[in-house]
C-alpha cells in the first residue's frame, strides 16, 4: 500500500510469545483456597504461564534460557478481581483512565464493569487490553430492565445522545419483546455478559437468564429484581447475584412491586446471622452455584460520604447487615465474589477492593487464604472467565502479584504490592504515585458509579 496509518502506541502491551520469564522463590498463594506454597517458580512465555513447580524442579537449561526475576522472600497472588465496578457513568475519559491506572498498579488485573454507556468502556476495555493505557482487562454487562426504570437519570448519563431503554447496551424488556433479538443487540456491544436490574417479573426474568446462556453469554442480576424476589431470581439460574442486603426481600412483609418501591427491612431479624429462611435461600444458591457478589464496603464508602446524620446511620446500619449476611453466605458454601460498586477517591494510594478484603476477614470471619479465593478464583468465576485467569497455574494468564508481606497473617498485607505482572507485563509500583492518578470530575464525584443516590432511594445503592 502506499500509505498506511500507524496505530496509537501500546507501551502496556502483553510481551511477545517466545519472551521466557523465570519468577522464583516466592511463597505462593495460588488462589485455590489452597495451603502456601514455599519456594516455588513461575516460568511465563509471553502472556501465559508455561510452569508453576517447586524450585528445584526447574531445569537447568530453562535457568539458562529465561530472564530470572528472584523473588526470595516475597509472597505472589493471582492478580485481584473487583467483580462490581462502573467506570463510564457518567462517561468521564480522565477520571475512568485515573481508576484503571491504580486499579492495576494496586493488584487488580481484572474487573467486572456491571453495565454503562458501553460505548465508553468498550473503548476503555480495547485499551486496556491491547496496551495502549494502563489498567485490568474489563468484562462488562449489557443492561436489561423494564420499563418504569428507564426514568432513573443514571439511564440518561450513559445513553447521551439516544434514548434511554432503546440502546443495544441498556434495553427496556417486556412481555412482548422479541427476547432472541435483544439479547443478540446485547451481545453485540461485545458484552460477557447480560445484566438483569429492576422491574421485571419472575417469569421474564427466567426467560432472558434461559435466553442469554443459549447465546454464550452470562447473567448477573440484582439479587432482588422487583417483582422478581430473590428466591425467583436463583430459581431462574442466573450466574451471580449483586449486593447482599437485597436479599431480605425475599421475606418482605408484602409482595414486591417496584425497584422505587421497595418494602422496609425489619434488618434486626437478619443479624445473627442464623435466619432460617435465609439459610434456605443460601442452600439453594450453593446447590445452583449462584456466587454472591456482596458489596459489603460500598455502605462503608457511602457513610463516609453521607450529607445528613440519617444518611450515615443508615449506611451504617446496612454495612452490619450486609456483613451478617455475607458471613451466613460463607458458612452456608455459598461463593462470595469481591464487588465493590464504587472506588477509591483520586490520590488515594490503594483501589477499593481491599477494603472489600479487609471487611470479608474483619467483618464476617472470613479466612484470609479464603477471601484471597474470593477476590482470585470466585472473582473469574463471577465473570465466567475461570479458564483463563483467578489462579496461578499452567495455561492461564499470567496475571499475578508481588507482596512483600504475607496476606495470610494480615489481610492488609496485600497492600504491599512492589510488583503486578498483568499478562506476562511486569508493572512496578515504584512508577506509581497516587497524585498522578489524581483528576477532577467536572460533576464533582470521586467515581464513576453506577450506584443510586441513598439520599433518595431508602434501601441504599443498587448499582
Amino acid at each position: 500500500m502506499a500509505h498506511e496509518d500507524v496505530g496509537a502506541p501500546a507501551p502496556f502491551a502483553a510481551p511477545a510469545e517466545g519472551s521466557l520469564v523465570l519468577y522464583r522463590g516466592a511463597t505462593l498463594i495460588d488462589g485455590t483456597g489452597g495451603a502456601a506454597r514455599p519456594a516455588t517458580s513461575i516460568v511465563v512465555d509471553g502472556d501465559r504461564i508455561r510452569t508453576v513447580a517447586p524450585d528445584g524442579e526447574i531445569s537447568v537449561a530453562l535457568l539458562a534460557e529465561a530472564e530470572v526475576v528472584d523473588l526470595q522472600g516475597t509472597f505472589v497472588v493471582p492478580g485481584l478481581i473487583d467483580s462490581h465496578q462502573h467506570i463510564a457513568t457518567p462517561p468521564n475519559r480522565p477520571v475512568a483512565e485515573a481508576a484503571l491506572r491504580r486499579q492495576v498498579y494496586g493488584g487488580v488485573t481484572a474487573i467486572r464493569d456491571m453495565a454503562d454507556d458501553l460505548r465508553h468502556v468498550a473503548d476503555l476495555a480495547r485499551s486496556t487490553l491491547v496496551g495502549e493505557i494502563p489498567g485490568p482487562d474489563i468484562h462488562y454487562a449489557a443492561l436489561t430492565a423494564g420499563p418504569g426504570f428507564f426514568d432513573d437519570p443514571r439511564t440518561w448519563q450513559v445513553s447521551q445522545g439516544a434514548v434511554p431503554g432503546q440502546v443495544p447496551w441498556m434495553q427496556a424488556i417486556t412481555e412482548e419483546t422479541d427476547l432472541p433479538l435483544a439479547v443478540a443487540r446485547s451481545a453485540g456491544t461485545y458484552a460477557t455478559a447480560v445484566k438483569i436490574y429492576a422491574d421485571l417479573p419472575g417469569p421474564l426474568v427466567s426467560a432472558i437468564t434461559a435466553e442469554a446462556h443459549r447465546q454464550g453469554l452470562g447473567v448477573w442480576a440484582h439479587a432482588a429484581v422487583f417483582p422478581a424476589s430473590p428466591s425467583e431470581v436463583v430459581e431462574a439460574g442466573v450466574d451471580s447475584v449483586s449486593h447482599a442486603h437485597l436479599l431480605v426481600h425475599e421475606f418482605a412483609g408484602r409482595p414486591l412491586t417496584t425497584y422505587k418501591d421497595k418494602p422496609p427491612v425489619d434488618r434486626e431479624r437478619f443479624l445473627a446471622g442464623d435466619h432460617p429462611g435465609m439459610a434456605g435461600l443460601f442452600a439453594r444458591m450453593r446447590e445452583r452455584g449462584t456466587v454472591l457478589d456482596a458489596t459489603n464496603t460500598l455502605w462503608d464508602w457511602l457513610a463516609d460520604d453521607a450529607d445528613t446524620p440519617e444518611e450515615k446511620t443508615r449506611a451504617r446500619e446496612n454495612a452490619e447487615l450486609s456483613a451478617a449476611l455475607t458471613a451466613q453466605a460463607f458458612r452456608a458454601g455459598v461463593e462470595i465474589s469481591t464487588g465493590t460498586d464504587y472506588e477509591t477517591a483520586p490520590g488515594h494510594p490503594h483501589p477499593s477492593v481491599h477494603d472489600e478484603l479487609v471487611f470479608l476477614v474483619e467483618r464476617c470471619g472470613i479466612p484470609a487464604v479464603q477471601a484471597i479465593r474470593s477476590a482470585t478464583l470466585v472473582g473469574a468465576r463471577s465473570m465466567g472467565a475461570e479458564e483463563s485467569m483467578g489462579t496461578v497455574a499452567e495455561a492461564k494468564l499470567a496475571n499475578f502479584v508481588v507482596l512483600t508481606a504475607d496476606p495470610l497473617t494480615d489481610i492488609r498485607n496485600l497492600r504491599t504490592v512492589t510488583t503486578v505482572v498483568k499478562r506476562g507485563l511486569r508493572l512496578h509500583r515504584s512508577e506509581f504515585s497516587p497524585e498522578s492518578t489524581a483528576t477532577t470530575n467536572p460533576a464533582g464525584a470521586t467515581r464513576a458509579t453506577g450506584s443510586a443516590d441513598a439520599t433518595t432511594n431508602p434501601e441504599g445503592t443498587n448499582g
